[in-house]
């Protein structure tokens, strides 16, 4: 089979289309044939840092969390899933290639019906992380107020449609060219960062979701109400040791949640849970670009410049010559 692989840590170019042995799923396994998959934002660095993805070389060759594509193959023990079953779903790694074995109790569910393979793969990865954040740490509520830091992301855009959702009253901060288009996910108010500072307008919310990490708390207390919620997904040693500090006292909060650590048992829930809100209509996937797998580099380097509107989606033709 084709897959992108990469045996050193570097630049986009490490990335190369190579031939590979085709996975056999094991008694508990089934084998999906990919048809698209994505590139998240942490890809490009476990692609070039040491650290990420091994010290010498990379510890897995093949980069890919995001996946959509159908069960070719089933092993002997599976009962979830048959094959001919139309998947959506995610792993650490693997997904850069035409097949990838998971296990049955993975984080893996039925696509939505509603929703291509290209759509689906762009699902799992912005709102998996968003809804246990705003859901489960944040405790969102119909009414309140919530702010979206980084609305015109992977996690920003699948936050701003969650909390309409939950009814909240949703003020979302993107840059100047991303306005109009967060304002039609459901934001009732749009900042443009780089015109308007959010923490200097005297505007207070229940809940800050900093999804990109480059706003402090100490910046956003500021304009949290008593009772308020700061959320981040990056957990800088400042942030965690906040997070303890303020779960003994009364007060504004920080919060912080491992989305992506969570055990597969919930992440499966909250798919199916996501396939209700898709199938609904009260959410909808966003996708940038979309690349063929060919061009894994291009994408890599796309998404390195950090302006990328939710999601960058690569197609798996099955058919391509190397």
């Amino acid at each position: 089979m084709k897959a992108i692989v990469y045996t050193k840590f570097g630049p986009p170019e490490v990335l190369q289309l190579q031939e590979v042995e085709k996975p056999t799923p094991k008694a508990n396994e089934v084998l999906i044939k990919i048809v698209a998959t994505t590139v998240v934002k942490e890809d490009p660095d476990w692609r070039a840092s040491l650290g990420f993805n091994g010290i010498l070389k990379p510890r897995h060759p093949i980069l890919g969390q995001e996946l959509a594509g159908e069960v070719e193959a089933t092993g002997r023990d599976v009962t979830r899933f048959s094959p001919g079953d139309q998947v959506f779903g995610m792993d650490s790694f693997g997904a850069y290639a035409e097949y990838k074995c998971m296990p049955e109790n993975g984080a893996l569910a039925i696509k939505p019906v509603n929703l291509s393979y290209e759509e689906a793969a762009s699902v799992p990865n912005g709102a998996l992380t968003a809804l246990p954040f705003l859901r489960d740490k944040g405790k969102i509520q119909s009414g309140q107020t919530v702010l979206i830091y980084g609305a015109s992301g992977s996690v920003g855009s699948a936050a701003v449609q969650l909390a309409k959702y939950y009814g909240a009253k949703v003020t979302a901060v993107c840059s100047t060219m991303n306005l109009e288009w967060v304002k039609s996910l459901g934001a009732d108010q749009v900042i443009d960062y780089t015109q308007e500072n959010f923490t200097e307008n005297g505007k207070t919310y229940d809940i800050i979701f900093d999804t990109i990490g480059k706003r402090s708390f100490s910046e956003c207390k500021g304009s949290l109400r008593d009772e308020g919620i700061y959320l981040t997904t990056v957990p800088t040693p400042a942030i965690m040791l906040q997070a303890l500090w303020t779960a003994k006292s009364g007060g504004k909060k920080v919060k912080f949640t491992a989305a992506g650590l969570r055990p597969a048992s919930e992440k499966i829930k909250d798919l199916i849970f996501l396939t209700e809100l898709i199938e609904a209509g009260k959410i909808q996937p966003v996708i940038d670009r979309v690349y063929p797998l060919e061009q894994m580099a291009e994408a890599h380097r796309y998404v390195e410049q950090g302006h990328k509107k939710g999601n960058v989606v690569i197609t798996v033709n099955h058919n391509t010559k190397i």
